[in-house]
């Protein structure tokens, strides 16, 4: 993480996000994380909300309900055609809702919300 940290951002400072998964919120993992002087976002557990890239595969995986792949090869195939037709306009308007999927969230003290 470190080399890619300065690969992208040299000597300035940045913040990293992650979800509240177990292995990401261990006492080993904080430590690495201060020893190394890295902040981390204060974040919500389990937030689709906040995260738009939950509503792309949301497409995909409508877009692969009546798929029935044979195997791997066939499963990857469909996937990535799925993704494929995403559309510019798709993630345009996911982005363009951030402020309403924020205040929406605030509003229900971080409970789930419509998004």
């Amino acid at each position: 993480m470190i080399p890619s940290a300065e690969n992208l951002y040299g000597d300035a400072d940045f913040i990293f996000q992650q979800d509240l998964a177990p292995a990401h919120t261990a006492r080993t993992t904080n430590t690495w994380f201060n020893n190394h002087a890295i902040t981390v976002l204060d974040w919500p557990a389990n937030s689709p909300d906040l995260n738009p890239i939950e509503n792309l595969w949301g497409i995909v995986k409508r877009n692969m309900r009546d798929t029935r792949p044979n195997n791997t090869k066939e499963l990857k195939a469909g996937i990535k055609a799925s993704w494929a037709s995403i559309t510019p306009e798709q993630c345009h308007r996911l982005i363009a809702s951030m402020p309403r999927r924020i205040k929406a969230v605030i509003c229900a003290k971080g409970f789930p919300t419509k998004y």
